[in-house]
């Protein structure tokens, strides 16, 4: 028998499913224009986490897809960071929509009409099983206006029909209420907890920054209170300014606005938020969904305005966490004036353009302060894992939670003794590339360990890789400067704009052609890598070695294009260039441009100095 089975009921296997001791006591629920959980008032500062539910941001230099889902770790590491922050609440994306042009759909969530990727869901299973373990509810977005991981415009695809019939076309509505009842009855594989009997969710966004009339929203909100007694729906409408229509719909529970500069208007954040504070008083709880990109001053008012009016809560754009490959994820934003990229936890001099350090304290303070709270120490950071590795030249781990730097230490025995050989690594200094190069490697096996730091103090260590077995020495040039290169010629200079299309690289060396980088090494060059970025045509790079640094032969390299296509960030071509078993006694490397060239890191192998 098919009919709505509404969520007034937990069903026999959420019963089951429940801990003694959950993690949140109640729904959320309204009173007048607050929120509630339980008896007490509920607001909050916190952040939004695009890439909670997919991730669209893995660049690697070689990856030609840069989508996939998120693991464990990285959904850990991202609750983590938000509870480590005061963050009680984190907005994601909207649920994925497969866009035909993508490269295969197994990252994507809804695959077409009542067609859906259980792999996917899995990761929302367990996303909400990781959020009510971190104490940090969510607010799901339905689907999204815009093309960035699919949306009305692929519902409307899948009919043949264009995006804007999304609103009114009686098929697509229906269409979409399908999802709508796929996912609020999915029963949750890791908990037995059905979604829509799930505490961990704070609302239902009907979707992200929709162009929607006020009669979809009407019919959409009604029909999600069909089947979700427990659950709060709040109307997801484009705009700087509160829809009237929203105030006043019995089904809407919160409202909404996210605040960007060059929006049409003089005002700032503050008076923005104040005015649209005034229109919901009295009749709704107003959530400020997103805002960014204006300085930390603005930035502040904008927080100070949320916890001085009765303003539920506040959402900054955005945060990204850690990368289980290394490093973080990384994104650049399109909108953001190409300087404005994702923020990290706790922050790094690499983002001193937008003062990330400054502003993630800052956020800091007002999450906890909007609760009436002080802000507890920041704990010492947790043991990093060190992931496997045969090269010294390529060494990487998976970050530690509010940790601030890094040491990397080499010992002769897994039992030590321990040696410092990297102290201070930010791991931010470079993006989708080997952390760390120990170049002073002596010939033999060696074991390594890393060791996470803060200003609260150090870790255990993390778990130890070897024996690693050197056998040459490397130099690794990431080109934040010009500091290990031997000579330039020609009008060489780095670049630190621009990184999307150059997968995120936030430092290159820039030229022309005829421009050149010179490195000398102390021994023969044995194998090299480069790294290289063209914004048109390929104008492949020329290399030649040299023994004095004066006369110079040619040397053959081989190339690999990892292009896929300008995508939807205008990504410009990458090629690795690469040799292997150079003959003869050169000690210099030139690498001469023959065209608009960035080269964004150099690897150069040779052979160990004696002892």
């Amino acid at each position: 028998m098919n009919r709505l089975v509404p969520c007034l009921l937990l069903s026999i296997s959420s019963l089951a499913a429940l801990h003694a001791e959950p993690a949140f006591q109640h729904f959320i629920t309204v009173r007048g224009d607050r929120l509630m959980d339980g008896a007490r008032p509920f607001r909050f500062i916190s952040f939004n986490i695009p890439n909670l539910l997919i991730v669209e941001d893995n660049v690697p230099f070689a990856e030609t897809n840069p989508w996939r889902l998120p693991d464990e770790f990285e959904l850990q590491d991202a609750l983590a960071t938000a509870h480590q922050m005061g963050g009680t609440v984190v907005r994601t994306y909207s649920i994925p929509v497969w866009r035909g042009n993508d490269p295969p759909a197994e990252s994507s969530y809804v695959l077409g009409v009542d067609r859906y990727n259980e792999n996917a869901f899995r990761t929302f299973d367990l996303a909400l099983k990781l959020a009510n373990e971190n104490g940090v509810r969510l607010i799901i977005p339905l689907v999204n206006n815009w093309k960035w991981q699919g949306g009305r415009g692929e519902y409307a695809g899948f009919r043949g029909k264009a995006a804007d019939d999304f609103w009114t076309d009686p098929q697509l509505i229906a269409d979409f209420e399908r999802t709508i009842r796929f996912v609020l009855l999915r029963t949750n594989t890791l908990t037995g907890v059905r979604y829509c009997d799930d505490k961990a969710i704070l609302c239902w966004e009907t979707g992200n920054e929709l162009s929607s009339p006020a009669s979809w929203t009407h019919e959409i909100a009604r029909y999600l209170k069909t089947l979700d007694h427990h659950h709060l729906v709040m109307d997801g409408v484009n705009g700087g300014r509160l829809r009237p229509d929203s105030l006043t719909d019995p089904y809407v529970d919160i409202v909404t606005t996210h605040h960007y500069p060059g929006s049409g208007t003089s005002k700032t954040f503050a008076e923005l938020i104040r005015e649209n504070w005034e229109m919901a008083k009295g009749k709704k709880p107003y959530v400020v969904g997103e805002f960014g990109f204006v300085s930390t001053a603005e930035m502040a008012d904008a927080m100070k305005t949320i916890i001085n009016t009765g303003t539920a809560g506040g959402l900054l754009w955005s945060l990204r966490f850690h990368d289980r490959d290394g490093g973080f994820y990384w994104h650049s934003e399109p909108s953001g004036g190409n300087l404005y990229k994702a923020f990290h936890w706790p922050g790094s001099p690499v983002g001193a353009g937008y003062d990330e350090i400054q502003l993630m304290a800052l956020v800091r303070s007002n999450a906890f302060a909007i609760r009436g709270m002080t802000p507890p120490p920041i704990p010492a950071p947790a043991p990093p894992k060190l992931l496997p590795f045969t090269d010294p030249g390529a060494i990487s781990w998976q970050g530690s939670v509010g940790a601030t730097t890094y040491n990397v230490e080499r010992a002769p025995k897994r039992s030590g003794p321990w040696t410092v050989v990297g102290n201070g690594i930010d791991e931010s200094a470079v993006q989708y590339y080997p952390l760390f190069a120990d170049e002073s490697a002596p010939k033999g096996d060696w074991f390594y360990r890393v060791i996470a730091k803060n200003g609260s103090g150090v870790s255990k260590p993390s778990n130890v890789v070897g024996p690693v077995t050197v056998t040459h020495d490397v130099l690794v040039d990431n080109l934040a400067d010009f500091s290990k290169v031997q000579a330039r010629e020609g009008n060489l200079e780095i670049k630190t704009r621009d990184c999307r299309e150059a997968k995120e690289d936030v430092d290159r060396a820039a030229g022309k052609a005829g421009d050149a980088l010179v490195y000398k090494l102390p021994t023969a060059i044995e194998s090299f890598r480069v790294f290289a970025f063209f914004p048109h045509d390929i104008a492949d790079l020329k290399f030649s070695i040299s023994d004095d640094g004066r006369t110079y032969r040619d040397v053959s390299a081989g190339r690999n294009e990892y292009f896929s296509g300008a995508g939807d960030y205008n990504y410009w071509k990458p090629v690795l260039y690469h040799a292997e078993n150079v003959t003869g006694a050169g000690k210099f490397l030139k690498i001469t441009m023959t065209g608009e060239t960035q080269i964004g890191r150099v690897e150069i192998t040779h052979a160990l100095e004696k002892n």
